[in-house]
């Protein structure tokens, strides 16, 4: 078994169905949403989905790096790049479009969204459009998808990834009212667990994607001990079940 490329990626046999957008954001830098972008990346590769991801982050785009025969650099600040997310769905029947959002795009792409009528579009062509909306426990994380809720309303198809990086306490979300508000509008919830930290900073060594980290022993592989790689195991299951509760 091996992780498949663009060029030996078997042929997927799911039926064509409408496309489907997945903007991984959550506006607020070190919450995880390039990690979400990576597991859903791989859970793609795994399942045989039909993908390609774009990559807004200029420095050190999460994508390119782990999964760069998939993913291509996309400025949030320009149009015409940004015409090429929905374009690229809209070519494809049943393809999924991945776009790791940067920190500090909110702006840009609400613009881009508002003056190029995309939701709009969106409803004409048959794409649905999700939001992914990475959070830690901090009221920066709230305040934000209240105002995500704001800008959008029900337009959007929101999942909500309540990301344990930094604990596990969402009291402040909890009591707020915005996910209530936001499963109101048919949002999702979902956890992702914290990773233990030796394991992350070793795959992020290595460059290495899910696959390679869980499968590459020796020197092809990040250098897991094997706990480490059991922790891993563990940890994609239950990533990749949370997963499996989005109808991506």
């Amino acid at each position: 078994m091996h992780l498949p490329t663009p060029m030996t990626q078997p042929p997927v046999l799911e039926t064509l169905t409408q496309s489907k957008i997945h903007l991984i954001g959550g506006e607020k830098g070190g919450v995880g949403k390039s990690m979400v972008a990576r597991l859903l990346a791989q859970y793609f590769i795994d399942h045989e989905m039909t993908f390609v991801g774009f990559d807004t982050d200029r420095s050190h785009g999460a994508l390119l790096r782990y999964y760069a025969g998939y993913a291509s650099a996309v400025l949030a600040d320009r149009y015409e790049a940004m015409d090429a997310i929905v374009e690229s769905a809209a070519e494809h029947p049943g393809r999924r479009v991945l776009v790791d959002l940067a920190a500090q795009t909110q702006a840009p792409l609400v613009k881009w969204m508002d003056e190029s009528g995309v939701l709009d579009l969106a409803d004409v062509s048959g794409l649905s459009l999700y939001y992914w909306h990475v959070m830690d426990t901090g009221r920066d994380s709230v305040d934000l998808l209240t105002r995500l809720l704001d800008q959008f309303g029900p337009r959007l198809r929101y999942v909500l990834v309540r990301n344990q990086l930094r604990g596990d306490d969402f009291k402040l979300l909890d009591a707020s009212g915005a996910q209530q508000r936001a499963l109101a509008m048919g949002a999702q919830v979902i956890t992702l667990k914290h990773l233990h930290d030796p394991v992350v900073q070793k795959i992020d060594a290595a460059n290495a994607s899910f696959w390679a980290a869980r499968h590459q022993v020796g020197k092809d592989g990040p250098g897991l001990g094997l706990m480490e790689r059991q922790r891993l195991k563990m940890w994609l299951a239950h990533a990749m079940g949370e997963i499996d509760r989005v109808a991506v």
